[in-house]
């Protein structure tokens, strides 16, 4: 059963500026949690457009989620509403689910967001102080204990901006996620584009592994439109890339409950937020992709490469190239590689941002609690953010994975 909870701030005091720009600005704000997406969804929609936030953020996303993945693992959404004199300052999507013996608040579809945050209402840096925010968080807290009795709170993956505005959580206290995200600004021209992000020999190269490609049969960029199309594309990508996993020993993203559905589901109804496209040589996909298009920029979020003959001229940097120049003759600003290290993502990014995580316990037991997650996710950014190490971990992970065992 949805509920809903309410909080009025009565001592709300609005910037100097804004008490000027209008003097029939009421004296109080108000803070409301619903468990309730549906409730949501028409304001969600409207206000997604204009506000700072990530495609991750939006209500096709989220909803998806919830309906393919969150609700078979009993997750109740928890979704915090600030409004001022009738209009939305932010929403906060988050979520509470049992974690074994604990009741932990996350970010609502946290692990399958590549970045986790609020959406801000347009003015929200100009109007709302650090003080104020943290008015809004304290009445939040207030709110979600009341309701669900919380041991851990854990937010993870938050960037230090959302769009241009800075992110408010950043001043929860925060440590380094363990892994970064990496973004570049596009041009308007490819060709341009890419001579300059490439030296001639590089670019030699290039034209060499796609003459290579274009020799095993007829090559080809499309992007799925029909249902059907988008699909059938989005199998094979989850094919790919589980054999990759596979390969690597890393626990198959797909191999969770209700997670392959989510991907296919969003792939097929959330147009034109998701863009699905594949390069085929001949009759066959030799690489596959799964990308957002939202506010001016490109997000890379899923994508798979054929381990046949087609590997060795290298189907996933071909198909890439073709992704950004689609992306530029789209009209995007930016291209987005979100969260991930790997060694592509640097020789073409141009914008490093960091993501940062908090953790804090409600009670004696969340506390200990949060206490060994705080090293555990040391631990692992150590790892991580040390070339040897991550080397060694990753290669003692793809023998594993070779002998059929998952890290």
């Amino acid at each position: 059963m949805a509920q809903q909870a309410q909080l009025t701030l009565d001592k709300w005091q609005f910037r100097p500026a804004e008490r000027a720009s209008d003097t029939a600005v009421p004296a109080a704000a108000t803070i409301s949690l619903t468990t309730d997406l549906a409730s949501l969804e028409r304001e969600w929609r409207e206000f997604e457009d204009s506000a700072a936030c990530t495609p991750f953020q939006t209500f096709d996303w989220l909803s998806t989620w919830q309906r393919c993945v969150g609700a078979e693992a009993r997750v109740t959404p928890a979704i915090i509403t600030a409004r001022q004199h009738g209009k939305l300052v932010f929403i906060l999507p988050l979520a509470a689910h049992n974690r074994g013996h604990l009741r932990q608040v996350t970010f609502l579809g946290h692990t399958l967001c590549d970045y986790n945050a609020p959406l801000l209402a347009p003015s929200f840096s100009a109007q709302v102080s650090d003080a104020q925010w943290g008015t809004f968080w304290k009445a939040s807290v207030a709110l979600l204990k009341r309701q669900f009795r919380y041991d851990l709170l854990f937010l993870d993956k938050m960037p230090e901006n959302v769009d241009q505005q800075p992110n408010p959580m950043r001043l929860l206290g925060t440590n380094p996620h363990p892994s970064s995200a990496h973004a570049m600004a596009l041009s308007d021209n490819w060709e341009k584009f890419y001579s300059a992000k490439r030296s001639s020999a590089t670019r030699r190269r290039d034209r060499t592994k796609r003459r290579k490609l274009a020799e095993l049969g007829e090559l080809g960029f499309a992007t799925a439109e029909k249902p059907d199309e988008v699909r059938r594309t989005v199998e094979m990508l989850i094919e790919q890339k589980s054999r990759w996993f596979q390969r690597m020993g890393i626990p198959n993203l797909f191999a969770t409950s209700g997670q392959r559905e989510f991907f296919l589901s969003l792939a097929t109804a959330a147009r034109p937020l998701v863009h699905v496209s594949q390069l085929r040589v001949g009759p066959n996909c030799v690489a596959a992709n799964l990308g957002l298009l939202f506010h001016g920029c490109y997000y890379h979020v899923l994508a798979s490469h054929d381990d046949g003959s087609a590997l060795r001229f290298g189907p996933g940097g071909a198909h890439l190239h073709d992704l950004m120049q689609f992306a530029i003759e789209q009209g995007c600003k930016s291209f987005d590689f979100t969260i991930g290290d790997e060694s592509y993502k640097l020789d073409w990014a141009d914008c490093r941002l960091q993501l940062h995580d908090h953790v804090s316990g409600n009670g004696a037991l969340g506390r200990l609690v949060a206490s060994v997650m705080q090293a555990k996710l040391r631990a692992k950014r150590f790892v991580k953010k040390s070339p040897l190490v991550w080397r060694l971990v990753t290669k003692i992970r793809s023998i594993l994975g070779s002998r059929g065992i998952a890290a």
